[in-house]
């Protein structure tokens, strides 16, 4: 996991991709933190991102440096818990200006049941699950 998680913070953005009835859906992510063994993301709960989580938790997400790729394929579990949102926005305090750990906003998930591929035109695909 922490494999996953170096590769998404040296990317600085990926991609994150739900699903809206029968229409795919992606946008551009930047968090990507390891709080008690568990990758997390942040969202707000206001946003349609977050209401399509909540209707589809089965997400993936991708991103892209130096000729590899890395695809993450799970669910999206949301933890309401102040510590988990206080850590996130510990760890990315310029989302501070827009959430506080204390608002009903804030959305932090944690990916379960995930599988991430690591991918090149030159090396075999390695595989992590987490």
């Amino acid at each position: 996991m922490k494999e996953v998680q170096k590769f998404l913070k040296d990317c600085g953005v990926y991609y994150l991709a739900t699903v809206e009835n029968d229409q795919p859906r992606v946008r551009p992510f930047g968090t990507a933190e390891i709080f008690e063994n568990r990758l997390y993301i942040q969202t707000g709960k206001k946003k349609d991102v977050f209401k399509q989580i909540e209707h589809n938790n089965k997400v993936e997400l991708s991103a892209f440096k130096d000729g590899k790729w890395i695809r993450v394929a799970g669910e999206l579990v949301l933890d309401d818990r102040i510590e988990a949102k206080k850590y996130m926005l510990d760890q990315n305090p310029t989302l501070r200006s827009m959430y506080d750990e204390n608002d009903d906003n804030t959305a932090v998930l944690y990916l379960k049941n995930a599988t991430a591929v690591i991918s090149s035109f030159t090396e075999p695909p390695k595989i992590i699950k987490f």
